[in-house]
Formats: C-alpha cells, sequence, structure tokens
C-alpha cells in the first residue's frame, strides 16, 4: 500500500477542522484531524476555504502529518 495516496486536503481554522454541516445548516467543527472532511481536489478545497474563511492543509490520515498548503 502506497500511503502517499491517501493524503488529502483538509480545512483548518482556529486551530479546529472542518467537518461537515450538520442539520441545521451549521458548520461542525472538531479538534482532530482524523475526523475532517477530505477531499483530493485542489478546487474544491479552495472553494470551501474560501466559503469558511479556513485555510488549506494537506493530511496523510495513515502517517498523521500535517503540512500547510
Amino acid at each position: 500500500m502506497d500511503i502517499r495516496k491517501k493524503t488529502g486536503i483538509i480545512i483548518r481554522k482556529d486551530g479546529e477542522y472542518l467537518v461537515g454541516i450538520d442539520i441545521f445548516g451549521g458548520l461542525r467543527w472538531s479538534i482532530y484531524p482524523w475526523d475532517a472532511w477530505i477531499t483530493r481536489r485542489r478546487d474544491h478545497a479552495l472553494i470551501v476555504a474560501d466559503k469558511v474563511r479556513g485555510e488549506r492543509v494537506l493530511f496523510n490520515p495513515v502517517a498523521g502529518q500535517l503540512r500547510s498548503m
């Protein structure tokens, strides 16, 4: 297994990571990057980061590594 293929982009803001939207339309955040919504599409990550005013972060859940983009 090549763990590099597991690397994706997550959104960070104020030390928390975007998980998703709850049933009432509010944003859900977690202090753990493993809970975060993850994508490999840079264009989708850019749109979401702009909407929530967060930053894009590369995350590999297998290795537990984070790196700012």
